[in-house]
């Protein structure tokens, strides 16, 4: 299996990479080999799963907030000689250098390729990154989709945008992320109470929760502009990044960086509603773990349209529009204005994702999809 990152870099495809292989390992499914870059901790082994950092450089995201690390050309070679020997391969996303090293290797020793599609198209500001993007996608991403073994999909948003100009070899399917109940469940008011003591929300005042990396893709220009506008509410940003809110001097922002999952756990539980204004990402993770703690999520249309089973629970805005930002902030002042109305849908909300996601389900499908790539070889 290949990633860019390991869990520790705290985004949500490595999280979904980590649930998949170490799931599978436990239950004797498979052996997994995990290629990653060094750029942070690699997770501790576990029955079934052996962590491998490759050597890399992360300068694209430090400085320019594009995760894109480059491997050093003695781990490519490492990840190379891996592949061959391998039963199947497992790709999370098709762009990044390793995965497309390793797509090569499998190619030429003839190694089944399964791959997993996370992410879109990103409407970037700046149009030289939107064009190298999108020709990216329709050269490499065509080729690289069009001949794997298998492709996944964890959004109908994002499988409808390569449709357009993919020809699959197999059918690809939609399997959606799941979500660890253990850890993410709704808590009682009392406990919620007891959580925005801890973080320094008075009693009565709204508190909003954005949770992910601070990049331009989740909207860190209209959360900026909504702080700004929304001075009565309390925000809290979880996460990390090159556009940090710490820097922009707005009295009712906080910053939680370095968060594992049992610690945010308490923060969706206690947040009246998680705001995602973000683009390109199909259906985020941070979302459906929100839900499951009972907290109602407001995103973006396309976001909302990753999962049209949840229509009536998930709140969404246009972002396709002139001054998002303002929309998004008449949004949020009437949804703070009818404040039963989110107490209703934290049940509601909670009750869907527990039906609906499940780790159980979505790694045993992927069992069946690797057994079978593998008897193809």
């Amino acid at each position: 299996m290949v990633t860019h990152y390991f869990p520790s870099h705290r985004g949500g495809v490595e999280a979904v990479a980590w649930e998949i292989a170490s799931r599978l390992g436990a239950s004797g499914a498979a052996e997994t080999t995990w290629y990653a870059s060094d750029t942070d901790r690699a997770p501790a082994d576990v029955p079934g799963l052996r962590c491998v950092p490759a050597r890399s450089s992360n300068l694209a995201e430090r400085f320019l907030g594009f995760p894109f690390p480059l491997w050093s050309p003695a781990a490519l070679a490492k990840l190379s000689a891996a592949v061959r020997e391998s039963d199947v391969v497992h790709l999370h996303d098709c762009l990044y250098l390793p995965n497309v090293v390793a797509w090569l290797a499998a190619a030429i020793g003839r190694r089944p390729v399964v791959i997993t599609q996370h992410v879109g198209y990103i409407p970037f500001r700046n149009p030289l990154l939107r064009l190298l993007l999108a020709a990216a996608n329709r050269l490499l991403g065509k080729v690289v989709l069009g001949r794997a073994t298998q492709t996944v999909f964890v959004s109908d948003v994002v499988l409808g945008y390569f449709q357009r100009f993919v020809r699959f070899r197999r059918t690809p399917v939609h399997i959606a992320n799941g979500v660890d109940y253990t850890t993410f469940h709704p808590a009682d008011a009392r406990t919620r109470e007891l959580v925005r003591a801890r973080f320094g929300v008075d009693p009565g005042t709204p508190l909003l929760l954005f949770a992910g990396r601070f990049v331009e893709k989740k909207g860190l220009h209209v959360l900026h502009r909504l702080a700004q506008d929304l001075p009565h509410v309390r925000w809290i940003f979880a996460g990390w990044g090159p556009l940090d809110p710490a820097h922009w001097g707005v009295a009712n922002v906080a910053v939680h960086r370095n968060l594992g999952q049992a610690q945010l756990a308490p923060l969706y539980q206690a947040a009246d509603l998680l705001v995602l204004p973000s683009v390109g990402e199909g259906f985020p993770l941070v979302v459906q773990e929100a839900m499951a703690c009972g907290t109602p999520a407001l995103v973006g249309d396309e976001t909302a349209a990753g999962c049209p089973e949840a229509a009536g629970l998930l709140l969404h805005e246009s972002l396709a529009v002139d001054e998002p930002a303002s929309r998004w902030r008449a949004r949020i002042e009437d949804l703070l204005s009818r404040p039963d109305t989110l107490e209703t849908l934290r049940s509601r909300v909670a009750e869907f994702a527990r039906a609906t996601w499940s780790w159980e389900r979505t790694v045993g499908r992927y069992g069946e999809i690797l057994r079978y790539a593998a008897q193809r070889a």
